[in-house]
This record gives structure tokens, C-alpha cells and sequence, in this order.
């Protein structure tokens, strides 16, 4: 007897961050940028680090388009906002060599890098690069400041 599958037989929740959810985000962040006169990469991933969008806006370095979803992909897959991975980093480097290996992917450590949580359970993840420091964080906190 056929029978479809559904999400729930897959193991997916319905708790997932959707894309239109992402492309709200970032178009929320895209918004406050330009405010700033920010040109930044957005980038949010799923809860397994997986990219669902990524937004380079005009003007934002090339290698903003490879750093920002290398720190987004991290901080969901180690469950820690950006500068709590960084102290860990610091605090077990060793560790953290061995681990590029393990996970395949770039581990990027840095700020500006935040979970995204839906009731307290983390849904995904944004990370922002391209502009200032202070910039790339302010965008960062946007992204999250309402949850999704």
C-alpha cells in the first residue's frame, strides 16, 4: 500500500524555522543595515547549520559571503552564540583543530553570530559580516531581537 510521507515521519518539526521566516529576518536586518549605511552579508541557517539564505548586500566584501554562513553554520551546530564559541575556541584550541575534521565544514568562531530560539528551543541561527564590528553586531541583534 502506498502512503505519503509526512514531516512527522521524517523527522522534521514543525517547529523548524521556515524559509519565509528566514527571508523575513532577513530582510528585518537588510533594513537596519541600510539605516546604518551598512553594506553586510546576512546569513541564517537551520537548526543542523544548513544555509537557507544568504544576502550579500551591494557593496558588502566578497569574503563576507563565505565568513558569515561559516559563523551562522558553527553556532547552530555547537549551540552557542558567537563569543561564547569564541572563548571555548580560545580555552580548547586543540580541540577545535581536530574538530574541523570531524565536522567537515568550517568552524568559524566569532561575533556577530547568534541563535535564533522559538519557546526557548533553538530553531536556527544568523550571522553577519561585512561591515564594522559594531555594525555586523547591532544587525546581528535585529535579526534576533524578535522572535520568530
Amino acid at each position: 500500500m502506498d502512503q505519503a510521507w509526512s514531516a512527522q515521519d521524517i523527522g522534521s518539526s514543525a517547529m523548524a524555522l521556515t524559509l519565509n521566516e528566514a527571508r523575513a529576518v532577513s530582510d528585518r536586518v537588510r533594513e537596519h543595515a541600510i539605516g546604518l549605511g551598512a553594506a553586510v552579508t546576512i546569513a541564517i541557517v537551520d537548526d543542523g547549520g544548513h544555509l537557507q539564505v544568504l544576502d550579500r548586500m551591494d557593496g558588502a566584501s566578497p569574503m563576507s559571503a563565505r565568513i558569515a554562513p561559516a559563523k551562522a553554520s558553527s553556532v547552530a551546530m555547537f549551540r552557542r552564540d558567537g563569543n561564547d564559541l569564541m572563548r571555548l575556541q580560545e580555552a580548547f584550541p586543540a580541540v577545535f583543530a581536530q574538530i574541523v575534521d570531524v565536522a567537515g565544514t568550517p568552524i568559524v568562531a566569532g561575533g556577530a553570530a547568534r541563535l535564533i530560539r522559538r519557546d526557548g528551543v533553538v530553531v536556527g541561527a544568523i550571522a553577519i559580516a561585512g561591515g564594522s564590528l559594531e555594525e555586523d553586531e547591532k544587525c546581528a541583534e535585529v535579526g534576533v531581537g524578535n522572535t520568530v
